[in-house]
């Protein structure tokens, strides 16, 4: 990956609006392959890959996007999960400030929402239902074909934030009935500033969203702006990477969930998520006794761990999403997020539990 992106870096520097001249046709043309590759991971058409800067863009613009269609034609309610990232539920609650009414979804104590509260919610005037496909912070995998079936007969928009699923899990979000899937290319160790919306069309009707970029018509008018095309290049090339070496990739990560939740079978750990539908990658649990805080200090020579997610890290707010799956007070301050990939050498997790037990207090 790092070598395609130097390439149009260094060497191949045109611009892939430049129609003219030979250095931008070969960056149009690294661009477009780039969008096969994209496509190729959801089952999507390539002229339905929009490029942004990442998820946090997507989300903005599927959800914020939708406000002008959803004013024309009086359709101005919105389903959304109270375990939903920032990037979506911020969106969301603009909208609710600006007249639109929202029904958040509760979550089951394992971190789920249930396909039949979607049911439950439509309404004739909802605009957009925005679920994630894997939770940042637990990694707990949501129904999302489930939801696909229920919205089947209903023509609501279907949103979903796939940031930390793209190119990990596969058959999750290739449903047709999936109208805007949200990606971050770093998640899948493309760069960092590049991702994708997806914009499925039904029939010849494309979602009619507004642009919140304007000035240059790129990407069908959709997101303004001179196209990075080596981050572009690092995407598509991630893409088709983690597509090929994708059952190895599970397999490893699998394998290293496994040593770690051995290792923490005899600190009695609760694992905040559940265990059936997770990602093979991520695992958040609590141990009685121990603090987060004080278990990140004791760890941070051997390991680099978190109590939440990075894009919230610097709060010191209890987790919206543990508290949203009724965990109690300790339970939340007590959460450790542990993460891996596979490029993760297997970590020493006897020495990481013998550290954690250390730690505990009555």
């Amino acid at each position: 990956m790092l070598a395609e992106v130097l390439l149009f870096l260094q060497d191949e520097y045109g611009n892939a609006g430049s129609r003219t001249h030979s250095y931008g046709q070969r960056a149009k043309q690294r661009v477009n392959r780039a969008r096969e590759e994209v496509a190729a991971v959801v089952s999507a058409k390539p002229d339905e890959v929009v490029f942004t800067s990442g998820a946090t863009e997507s989300n903005n613009i599927a959800i914020l996007g939708l406000e002008e269609a959803g004013t024309r034609t009086a359709r101005r309610h919105i389903i959304a999960t109270q375990i939903e990232h920032k990037a979506v539920l911020e969106p969301v609650e603009r909208l609710r400030q600006r007249g639109f009414e929202v029904t958040l979804l509760p979550s089951s104590a394992d971190g789920r929402i249930n396909p039949d509260d979607v049911a439950e919610a439509l309404r004739p005037d909802t605009l957009i239902v925005s679920i994630m496909a894997a939770n940042n912070e637990t990694g707990v995998i949501q129904p999302i074909p489930d939801v696909a079936k229920v919205l089947d007969t209903h023509d609501a928009y279907f949103h979903v934030d796939a940031a930390q699923a793209f190119g990990k899990i596969t058959n999750h979000i290739v449903s047709s009935r999936i109208d805007m899937i949200s990606i971050s290319g770093h998640k899948l160790y493309a760069p960092k500033g590049i991702g994708a919306l997806v914009v499925r069309r039904r029939g010849y009707n494309r979602v009619p969203l507004t642009p919140l970029t304007i000035g240059g018509g790129q990407e069908r008018g959709l997101r303004s702006g001179t196209l990075p095309v080596a981050l572009i290049a690092g995407l598509g090339t991630a893409s088709i990477a983690a597509m090929t070496n994708h059952t190895v990739w599970r397999d490893h990560c699998l394998e290293l969930r496994r040593g770690l939740l051995d290792a923490l079978k005899p600190l009695n750990a609760d694992l905040n998520g559940d265990p059936e539908f997770t990602m093979p990658h991520t695992l958040n649990f609590s141990i009685p006794g121990v603090d987060s805080e004080a278990a990140i200090v004791a760890l941070k020579d051997i390991a680099a761990i978190s109590n939440g997610s990075a894009c919230t890290s610097q709060s010191y707010d209890p987790s919206h999403v543990l508290v949203a799956m009724g965990l109690s007070q300790k339970r939340i301050q007590g959460a450790l997020r542990f993460s891996w990939s596979h490029l993760t050498e297997l970590p020493n997790w006897s020495a990481i539990a013998e550290r954690l037990h250390h730690i505990r207090t009555p």
